[in-house]
């Protein structure tokens, strides 16, 4: 009799994960499958705005309107600097309930919840980015 996980181990998932980097706050959609996942969704419980508060993040067509997520591929989109979110009280909560489909047509879901409130304590190098010389 096969092992019911090993089959499965062998589908899409996917994942919605937070990364801290010197800093900078970033949402990363990954399907950690090891088949491609169709029709994926992410719904967030909260509105919240990105990049300087000029992005209603939770409403980009990334999260709307992925319709194929290869296997073993992520895609990193940059939410804000770690400090102009907390000072904006964005919510430190973010909810999101992720939707898709295998590649045999079956639905998934699953639910997953970060707290970027571990991330405010964090000390980091704020480093500017370098600016063009000016030509002579």
């Amino acid at each position: 009799m096969p092992d019911e996980r090993s089959d499965r181990g062998c589908e899409s998932e996917v994942i919605l994960d937070v990364v801290f980097n010197c800093g900078l706050l970033f949402l990363t959609v990954a399907n950690i499958g090891d088949r491609p996942a169709h029709e994926v969704r992410i719904h967030f419980k909260r509105a919240f705005t990105g990049l300087g508060g000029t992005r209603k993040l939770h409403r980009l067509a990334l999260f709307e309107r992925l319709e194929f997520l290869a296997p073993r591929k992520s895609i990193e989109v940059f939410l804000d600097r770690s400090a102009a979110y907390f000072a904006r009280e964005e919510p430190t909560v973010l909810e999101a309930t992720i939707t898709w489909r295998t590649a045999s047509g079956e639905e998934r879901r699953s639910s997953v919840i970060h707290d970027l409130e571990i991330y405010r304590d964090l000390a980091y190098i704020d480093r500017e980015v370098p600016t063009r010389a000016d030509p002579a």
